[in-house]
């Protein structure tokens, strides 16, 4: 009689930083019998569907204080612990991967009632609320940035870098008209507070353009001006799916500083200029960034104390300094664990086993 495959659990919702890692390791678990804990109405709810059975449970992050909605939030955990409890034991779940965040209070919750072993992956440099409430119900805590094990000092950590999704290991064709020889700035807002970044950026570029440089924005789709600049070398796009491809390709990258992007620039050897969201849970793409920034692969500005006239300046800087990229792109790749996803995949292997 053949063994039944190992059933995996994988809590992850909400964001790309949540969703991306997740879903690198679940490549490298082709032998296991894999299902997903998502929100409604999140991202998980496109991507994921098409690759794994999906559940959803009511829960949501605390906000403020003492309110009726901060009630019916405490009511959603509650009934989300009881409906990962019923999940757990009805799909004779063996062991669970979550990315932190909300998903994950409930689900270890639920877990530790039943004794099921739980890999937590912590992305960024400061850990997040339910990474430090729970730290100790999880058997192993993944990291993503070494120094984050300063914060966690009386649980068992293993540095493993991000997971980035295949595609990122491997040269990716670049189906854009930007020509072999010349220099290539890559502009991400991200999905939060694109437009800022934007507004910083816009009256940059015809400078940049000048100077010799292709530029592809990557504008998001909430930007009113987007299309006020126009130039055979600059491409603004609302988003593009080929992200390793532009990233490989490109000489330099401004960028947002969420621990997933970060991973994405190491693996890619991407130079880059940071301009950390100002409004991110305890500050942590600051923290974040601040790594690449005392490594050398960076150069990081507060986006309250940037001005289009300093950005400006800066890469004209950079773009005239081919010796001061190549030493960045060296930095950033020692940063990088290419392994990454095979890496967590061997925690999550190792929790099987483990009495």
């Amino acid at each position: 009689m053949m063994a039944q495959p190992i059933r995996l659990l994988i809590a992850a919702s909400g964001t790309g930083g949540h969703l991306f890692p997740a879903l690198a390791l679940a490549q490298q678990l082709p032998d296991y019998d894999i299902e997903w804990l998502g929100v409604p109405n999140r991202l998980e709810q496109t991507l994921v569907p098409k690759e794994y059975p999906l559940f959803t449970i009511p829960v949501e992050g605390f906000q403020g204080g003492l309110s009726l909605k901060t009630l019916k939030v405490a009511w959603g955990l509650i009934i989300s612990v009881f409906k990962v409890r019923k999940l757990l034991k009805s799909h004779k779940i063996d062991v669970i991967c979550t990315t932190g965040g909300y998903i994950a209070g409930p689900t270890v919750v639920a877990a530790r009632s039943l004794g099921i072993p739980v890999i937590l992956h912590e992305a960024n440099f400061i850990p997040g609320k339910v990474t430090k409430l729970f730290a100790s119900s999880f058997q192993t805590i993944a990291l993503g940035f070494a120094g984050t094990a300063q914060f966690l000092p009386k649980v068992k950590t293993v540095w493993v870098s991000t997971p980035v999704r295949s595609l990122f290991r491997e040269p990716q064709p670049l189906d854009l008209p930007i020509p072999e020889n010349m220099l290539l700035i890559v502009v991400a807002g991200g999905s939060q507070g694109a437009v800022s970044v934007n507004q910083q950026i816009r009256p940059c570029v015809a400078a940049w353009v000048e100077a010799g440089a292709y530029i592809v924005h990557l504008t998001g789709n909430n930007d009113p001006d987007a299309e006020t600049f126009s130039h055979p070398n600059y491409l603004a796009l609302p988003f593009y799916d080929n992200m390793a491809g532009l990233l490989q390709r490109a000489n330099l990258a401004i960028s947002r500083s969420g621990a997933g992007t970060l991973t994405e620039l190491a693996v890619t050897k991407t130079p880059s200029i940071l301009i950390p969201y100002p409004f991110a849970a305890e500050d942590h793409q600051s923290y974040n960034a601040k790594v690449f920034e005392e490594a050398g692969a960076a150069q990081v500005y507060a986006q309250k104390q940037l001005t289009p006239e300093i950005l400006e300046n800066v890469v004209l800087d950079l773009l005239r300094s081919p010796e001061k990229l190549t030493v960045m792109a060296e930095a950033a790749s020692s940063l990088a664990i290419i392994d990454s996803a095979e890496k967590l995949a061997d925690l999550v292997r190792q929790a099987v086993k483990s009495p």
